[in-house]
């Protein structure tokens, strides 16, 4: 069992790790952009974040329809940063209460 649960929890604990990384990065290309620091003509900045959008804003959407509009702040990666961690943590207390 050991052999099969930590591989296991290792591997969704590195996806949610890259997840939240790229709601990160997707929270600051969206202020560069807005504050024209890159500009989306460039191919590369507009290829990663098209990338980084259709990677993100499926988890995300849910989540804005629930919030409440607070003007020009979009506080729904901050949430789903939070239940990223969360179910991370539950995850590690489940492996390690099923292996010791």
């Amino acid at each position: 069992m050991n052999v099969i649960i930590r591989p296991l929890y290792n591997v969704l604990s590195i996806a949610i790790e890259l997840y939240i990384w790229a709601l990160i990065g997707t929270a600051v290309l969206s202020w560069l952009v807005a504050f024209n620091v890159v500009n989306t003509r460039n191919r590369f900045i507009y290829t990663l974040m098209d990338t980084l959008y259709r990677v993100t804003e499926p988890a995300l959407r849910p989540i804005r329809r629930l919030l409440p509009n607070l003007g020009g702040i979009d506080v729904s990666p901050i949430i789903l940063i939070l239940i990223l961690y969360f179910i991370q943590n539950v995850l590690a207390e489940i492996v390690h209460s099923a292996l010791y």
